[in-house]
């Protein structure tokens, strides 16, 4: 009887241990999910204070907006989307944009993935495109500098945090008040936006596509750029042609691919989507007597419209450089872009 007792005490004993374990194991999960709640609490807190130091900074640029009627403070004059676009098309321009990559470059940063050296020679190059005033080239800004209404809360925030009073004197330094200058964004016409999810968009690539329709156009693009390429984007162009570049630090083979674009028909359309390069070979195909357009990230904006989600997506087989994962797609291997590839400098 008594070895009986023990037993049934051993065993009381070892049910409450037991009990003891799993009230401490349950109270280490809820420290665990206490500890997580506290970090992410501490991040918004973090990010709150981020967003408002940046719209701090900014809203005095944003509420005297010169578009709103007072001139105390000076912007870039830049031209709508709309009639960005209506140059192009009507008066046959070729474009060269400047955004946050280009001045990066001048001011001897790096900011994107696709030019991730410092490059000299490059930022020159820019500069003296950024002061050109032929009038068959117009030069592009990205339209950040006042008013940010048309945005959507994403691209204002980005913008917010990019146009750092720091930057905003680089690039004032570099502009010219007396200078009209056109919508860099034109071939952004999707993600950005406050009315993403309206028929806005489908509009605005409806009028992008008259560019290209009917014309003979060459592609100049990274080597895992794809223009069109899973997508009917470019399906009104007369015919297509490739010459590749590097995905990154386009500009190591810029000789040969300027080389190869100025041996090419007169009456091409060059199409341009090669970073920071893709500005200065604007720049000397128009001197050379061709038309030439950065188009940028159009495709990708593209992708995004056709998706549907208003925000930036990872898009299979296409380089990226706005996605953390997006520098390393799949071998482009559709027959009809290889048949299209005329000359390839990424190697």
């Amino acid at each position: 009887m008594e070895n009986q007792s023990l037993e049934q005490q051993f065993l009381t004993l070892v049910r409450i241990i037991e009990a003891m374990q799993d009230r401490i194991q349950k109270l280490e999960h809820s420290n665990q999910i206490l500890v997580r709640s506290n970090q992410q609490l501490l991040q918004l807190i973090e990010d709150n204070q981020k967003e408002l130091s940046d719209y701090q900074r900014n809203c005095f640029y944003e509420l005297h907006d010169k578009r709103s009627g007072d001139l105390s403070l000076w912007y870039p004059t830049i031209l709508s989307e709309e009639e960005t676009l209506r140059q192009l098309i009507e008066g046959k321009k070729s474009f060269a944009r400047f955004g946050d990559g280009e001045f990066s470059t001048i001011a001897g940063r790096v900011r994107h993935k696709f030019q991730t050296q410092v490059d000299p020679q490059l930022g020159q190059r820019l500069q003296e495109v950024l002061n050109c005033e032929d009038s068959r080239l117009l030069i592009g800004l990205a339209d950040n500098y006042g008013s940010l209404e048309k945005y959507n809360a994403q691209a204002t925030r980005e913008i917010r945090r990019y146009m750092h009073p720091m930057v905003r004197q680089e690039h004032l330094l570099l502009l010219d008040l007396s200078r009209t200058y056109y919508n860099a964004y034109v071939t952004r016409p999707y993600v950005m936006y406050a009315d993403n999810q309206t028929d806005a968009p489908q509009k605005r690539f409806q009028q992008l596509k008259k560019l290209w329709t009917g014309k003979s156009c060459i592609f100049v693009e990274g080597k895992m750029t794809g223009l069109g390429v899973g997508n009917n984007l470019f399906e009104d162009a007369a015919s297509v042609k490739r010459i590749l570049g590097p995905a990154e630090n386009a500009f190591s083979a810029y000789g040969s691919i300027l080389n190869c674009c100025l041996q090419q028909p007169k009456d091409s359309l060059f199409l341009l989507s090669l970073g920071p390069t893709a500005t200065v070979l604007a720049y000397d195909l128009c001197l050379a007597g061709f038309r030439a357009i950065d188009i940028g990230h159009i495709d990708l904006e593209y992708e995004w419209f056709l998706r549907g989600e208003g925000r930036r997506t990872e898009v299979a087989g296409k380089y990226n450089n706005e996605i953390a994962s997006g520098n390393c797609p799949a071998p482009i291997t559709d027959p009809i872009y290889r048949n299209q590839v005329i000359a390839d400098f990424s190697i």
